[in-house]
Parts: structure tokens; C-alpha cells; sequence
């Protein structure tokens, strides 16, 4: 399933928004019970992945990552973490779907928790109406704490069922946690923008994401691990157990680890993921370096950055925006002096960020961007506010740029799609060939005020370096580039056949009706609830 935002199902739910009248005596959220304060223990030195770490680290560096632009390999080196955890196993997750994906990789937490490996899980509550029961089951199991974020109360069961059984608090429960963050012994992380589902790894029949992940050691991980505890210990967050109805397992009690370990098919073999020998970049799969205790990383200087979990219930919309994520990465563009390359799968810039990048183009800093086209965005009318700043961002003089479903299905350097639709969905930046940004974050209002977001800002030329391999394979072999006709603005999608050019001056491979479509309801979506 792909990640839906709030705001938008409800206006196409709008036909049995009447329902709300049936549910009008809605249910409120229990009361909270008083928690104590969750701690990070002390990172262990002696154990393996710390001391796999140490190996790899030269002298005097910072933080070491690995890029990783293929699904499966981002996907295995969670499950390699999981299978070599020793104390504890920190994941965050924005969607956590109950799906091949899921199940497999809670049933490497539930293995590691076996092994007496303290594992928590938070996962924003907007997803999992699949999910919720397999996370109550795992979270009665020993050395397993689950909790969700900014839960709804009732009408637990559906997507729409929830919003309808709380009218009086959509604004509340428009507020998500969109971060991304998987964490090992409190030493390595992977951080980005992939959710937990299929189709965030190449594994899904009809439609795929191409994505970006780092594996990451070094010491922007405490601040990682800072960033997770506070959002554990917040009052945004609630046991999964304080939410779910649980649907009882044998003799009347709730389901655990029976029931799980059926679910998951713990008695069966561990899926395998089939891997190729090396992705784009030319690195292999992690697990030999990590049985051999020493990566291949590139280091910088890093810090993570993220919104507080408060964002934005205790504060103003121009509070909210003013100390996000989003004005922390417009800040290190504007910094820019030379270039700026930026991939967001859902690009809306505002008034404001017209201004940045038009104050770009009069300092001569080189702009592209790379985006959906219509026929790739999994949110057709986020679309149409993208579609608001198009001939501007052309008439400033960006580079632009649209991902082809068509010519990511045909393409394999990011893995094979088969028949599947490929859509873009990662969020990064690279300024300057100097620094980069890898994370959660949307150019977009509602990652600027209503989700919280998370990433990391790290100043180094070699992953920079890597960062563009990426973004250049992207838009030269899978995307429309765009420009203006002479002396007009009919825009023109331009893209090759063979050695022959060919010039679209329609949405590409998207059919009559969604264009209408969304030629007919954008002007009326507020810019703020894209």
C-alpha cells in the first residue's frame, strides 16, 4: 500500500463524508497511564557490531555511511543488523505494513528479542489497520515494547472508519510522524526515506519506489539515538497495548507469541532475499564485510536534525515552520555557492521557496530538480501544486526533471521492476558537490508543518560524489527532461527513442481522465493540506 496522505483521502472520501453522522458518539482516547523515563543504555564496546565499527573507522573521522540506491540490499542490511544485534534494536518507522516486507522483518525482531536483545518499535498509528494486530501480538512477547504514535481511538478497523469515528479531532490526527530510523546496539543505524512495505524494496508486482537509504556509523548515531528516545518518552506516543482492541487468542487472553509466530510463519524458513552481486555504485551486499568486521565506508562530518514530536501541537503553524527540518535543509541550500541537485518525489515549493530558488538563479548557483511526473506520483493531486510552480521554476532557469514509469521499468540499475510501476519516493539533496542531505523530508507544506521529519546533513566530497552518480543515472536514463517552447510557456517533455529525440507536450503516459481530473479539482485543494 502506498503512503496515502490524510488530507487527500478524505476529499476523495468525500462522497460518504454522511457517515460521520452515524459515528457521531465517537470514542476518546484513554487515559494516559504514567510511564517511566526509557533510557539508552550505554553502548557496549565489546560487542561485535561496536567492534565492527571501531575497525572501521580511521583516525580522526567523524561519521561513515554507505548509500544504499538498491531496495534489496537496504532491506537486507536491516535484517543483517537485526540477526547481529546484541543488546538492543531501535526502529522508527512512518509505515510499517503487515506484507512480506513487514513480516519478515519483525521476524527478525522477534528472533533478536529471543535472543535477549531489548527491541523497540514506534510506528506512526495512520497505517495500521493491517498491522495493529500483529504488533499487539509481538509486543506481548518478552523483551518487545511497541508504541504508536498520535494513535486514533476507534473505528480502528479502516482506513476512513478512523478519521469518521473522530471528527472533532482531524486536526489533531492530520499530524504525522513521518521519520524513518532503524538502530543496532545504539552503533549503527539506516537512515532515509523507505518505509517498511514491499514496494519501498523492489518487491511489490505493481508498483515500486526508487528510494535511498545509508547505512551509517560513527558519531552522528548517539544524536540519532537521541532523536529516537525523545520521541519514545513523548506524550505524542502511546503503548500499543493502551490502543488496540485485541482480538483474544486461546482461553480469552490477548494475542502473543503463538500467535505471531503463526502469523509471520516463524515454523517455516526465513524467506530469502535474492540479491545481485553489486548495485549501482559497485558495492556488494553488507553481510560479508559485517562477518569479516570491517565496512567499506566514506566519512564526513555529520549531524542528524529532526522535528520535536510536539511539532505542531504545541505550537503556531510560522513556530512549526520556522525551526523545521525543511528550514534547516532551505538554509544549507541557500548556503550554496555554486549547485544545488534536489530529488523530492512531491515538490512544492510555495511562494517562499520561489523566492530561494530564484535567489539562486540570480547568483548564478546551478539548480536541479528531480521529480514525479503525473503519471509517476502515487498523490495525483499533490501533483497539481507541484504543477503551480513548473513554468516558473523553467522561466528561473532549473533543470527539471520527471521520472518516467515507463523508462524506470525498462531500466534495471536500480533493480528489476518487472512489470511494476516505477514511481520516485527519495528525498536528498547535494549542494555544492560538498554536502549532502538524506532523509524523510518533502519540499512540500506538509512536510514544512505537519509532519515531523528526520535526516542528516553531512559535509563530505566523496559521498557527495556518489550522491550525483545517483541523481544523474536517475534523471538521464529515467526521467523526461522539461523546458519551455521558444517565447511561450507550453512546456515540453523531452526524452529519447533509440538515438532519435522525441518532444511530448502533453503529460506523458498519463490518459485524458487524469488529466482532467486533476485540471478540475486542483484549484480547489488548499496548497497548505498538499
Amino acid at each position: 500500500m502506498t503512503p496515502m496522505k490524510p488530507f487527500i483521502h478524505l476529499v476523495r472520501a468525500a462522497a460518504v463524508a454522511a457517515l460521520v453522522l452515524l459515528l457521531s458518539a465517537c470514542g476518546t482516547l484513554p487515559m494516559p497511564r504514567e510511564r517511566p523515563l526509557d533510557r539508552p543504555a550505554a553502548a557496549d564496546a565489546t560487542g561485535k557490531l561496536a567492534r565492527t565499527a571501531a575497525a572501521s573507522t580511521p583516525p580522526g573521522e567523524h561519521s561513515g555511511f554507505r548509500l544504499m540506491p538498491l531496495g534489496v540490499y537496504s532491506l537486507d542490511a536491516r535484517i543483517q543488523l537485526a540477526q547481529r544485534a546484541e543488546h538492543s534494536l531501535a526502529v522508527q518507522y512512518y509505515q510499517l505494513e503487515n506484507d512480506a516486507t513487514g513480516r519478515l522483518l519483525l521476524r527478525s525482531l522477534r528472533e533478536a528479542a529471543g535472543r535477549g536483545v531489548k527491541v523497540r518499535i514506534l510506528v506512526d498509528d495512520l497505517y495500521t489497520a493491517h498491522s495493529q494486530d500483529l504488533l499487539l501480538a509481538l509486543s506481548n512477547t518478552p523483551n518487545v515494547d511497541v508504541r504508536l504514535y498520535n494513535p486514533f481511538c476507534c473505528g480502528r478497523d479502516g482506513f476512513l472508519s478512523r478519521f469518521l469515528a473522530s471528527p472533532s479531532e482531524i486536526g489533531r490526527l492530520n499530524h504525522r510522524m513521518h521519520n524513518k530510523l532503524f538502530m543496532a546496539d545504539g552503533v549503527m543505524a539506516v537512515v532515509g526515506g523507505r518505509n517498511i512495505a514491499d514496494e519501498y524494496f523492489s518487491l511489490n508486482a505493481t508498483q515500486n519506489f526508487i528510494d535511498m537509504d545509508a547505512l551509517v556509523v560513527g558519531k552522528v548515531v548517539p544524536q540519532l539515538e537521541s532523536i529516537f528516545f525523545s520521541y519514545w518518552n513523548s506524550e505524542q506516543v502511546w503503548p500499543v497495548q493502551d490502543i488496540v482492541r485485541s482480538k483474544e487468542g486461546p482461553s480469552g487472553r490477548p494475542p502473543g507469541a503463538a500467535e505471531f509466530d503463526r502469523w509471520v510463519g516463524m515454523a517455516a524458513p526465513v524467506p530469502k532475499i535474492v540479491l545481485p552481486p553489486a548495485d549501482i555504485l559497485g558495492y556488494g551486499p553488507v553481510a560479508e564485510e559485517l562477518d569479516a568486521g570491517r565496512l567499506g565506508l566514506l566519512w564526513g562530518e555529520a549531524r542528524a536534525i529532526a522535528d520535536p514530536p510536539t511539532k505542531p501541537a504545541t505550537m503556531t503553524p510560522e513556530e512549526a515552520l520556522s525551526t523545521s527540518v525543511t528550514m534547516k535543509v532551505w538554509g544549507l541550500l541557500m548556503e550554496a555557492k555554486s549547485e544545488v541537485d534536489i530529488t523530492s518525489p512531491y515538490l512544492v515549493p510555495g511562494e517562499g521557496g520561489m523566492a530561494a530558488f530564484n535567489d539562486l538563479a540570480r547568483r548564478n548557483v546551478k539548480l536541479t530538480l528531480l521529480t514525479n511526473s503525473l503519471a509517476a506520483n502515487d498523490e495525483p493531486l499533490v501533483h497539481t501544486g507541484y504543477v503551480r510552480y513548473r513554468t516558473r521554476l523553467l522561466q528561473s532557469g532549473a533543470d527539471l526533471y520527471e521520472l518516467s514509469p515507463e523508462r524506470t521499468t525498462a531500466s534495471s540499475r536500480f533493480g528489476s521492476f518487472g512489470k511494476s510501476l516505477g514511481r520516485l519516493h527519495a528525498k536528498t539533496a547535494a549542494i555544492d558537490r560538498q554536502k549532502i542531505f538524506i532523509g524523510s523530508m518533502n519540499l512540500d507544506p506538509r512536510s514544512a508543518t505537519q509532519n515531523t521529519e528526520m535526516g542528516v546533513v553531512v559535509d563530505s566530497p566523496q559521498l557527495a560524489r556518489e550522491m550525483l552518480r545517483v541523481i544523474n543515472i536517475s534523471k538521464l536514463q529515467n526521467s523526461y527532461r522539461l523546458r519551455l517552447q521558444k517565447d511561450s510557456e507550453v512546456i515540453e517533455w523531452l526524452t529519447n527513442d533509440g538515438e532519435k529525440e522525441v518532444i511530448l507536450t502533453t503529460e506523458p503516459e498519463s490518459g485524458f481522465f487524469k488529466r482532467l481530473y486533476n485540471r478540475v479539482i486542483a484549484p480547489f485543494v488548499p496548497e497548505m493540506l498538499l
